[in-house]
């Protein structure tokens, strides 16, 4: 059994189309919506390629139509792309992520999977990283084998007493530095984080094209060309 598991899309339908990995069952972790141009394309892909997948806290943010407020980094991002995420999805698209589990269990060929965006305790908003101490505290009551989450854009995998967590990273926006959309490959117990370039000047281009802010525009270009924010101006103002 060869599993996919892709994690935070974020509209970013180039970095989505080059990942051409055989499989035979593919995990969607969430966040298909916010940040990038394209958020149908992305929707689509889920509805039509996800074996099995949950909501993030950006597919509940659009789809429950949360306000969001701040003035910079990705919270201003969220602020400034979010208006338009409904309005391109088709209306099939937007009950699939009203639709969206917070949480879903899946067990292939006697492995226990348990599939959120953020942390068990935690769905949809929980930020953890490669902290063992952490999760061995988030992981005590939990019945499963391996635990397939997203939301922080960091790869990881990381052996928790008799149980697994993997982290595959972010499909669409990166935030380590490695811009190269990100994904892991579970097989046969074995689990490869894996990462793919991607032609980033085509997200660029669509990111140029849509209706949103200049200083909108000059930070999502860097941030896909360079897999990270670009440092903080002593005035944001002034971007």
């Amino acid at each position: 059994m060869r599993i996919l598991v892709v994690s935070d899309l974020h509209a970013n339908r180039a970095a989505l189309a080059a990942i051409d990995e055989p499989h035979d069952v593919c995990f969607c972790l969430g966040d298909l919506v916010d940040y990038g141009p394209e958020p149908s394309a992305c929707v689509r892909w889920a509805m039509t390629h996800a074996d099995h997948a949950v909501r993030g806290n950006h597919d509940h943010g659009v789809a429950q139509g949360v306000p969001v407020t701040g003035d910079l980094g990705f919270r201003y991002l969220t602020r400034v792309t979010r208006p338009d995420m409904w309005e391109a999805l088709a209306p099939d698209e937007r009950k699939y992520l009203l639709q969206l589990p917070v949480t879903c269990r899946v067990t292939l060929d006697d492995v226990r999977y348990l599939l959120v965006h953020a942390t068990p305790r935690d769905p949809l908003d929980e930020y953890l990283l490669r902290d063992e101490a952490g999760w061995a505290r988030r992981l005590e009551n939990v019945d499963a084998d391996v635990v397939c989450v997203g939301h922080s854009h960091m790869q990881f995998k990381l052996k928790v007493g008799d149980k697994l967590v993997v982290n595959p990273g972010s499909v669409g926006i990166s935030r380590d530095g490695d811009p190269r959309a990100a994904y892991a490959v579970i097989e046969d117990g074995r689990v490869e984080l894996k990462r793919v370039p991607y032609p980033i000047e085509e997200v660029v281009a669509a990111t140029q094209s849509t209706p949103w802010p200049d200083r909108a525009k000059a930070m999502l270009t860097h941030v896909f060309r360079n897999g990270r924010l670009p440092p903080p101006p002593s005035d944001p103002t002034h971007l």
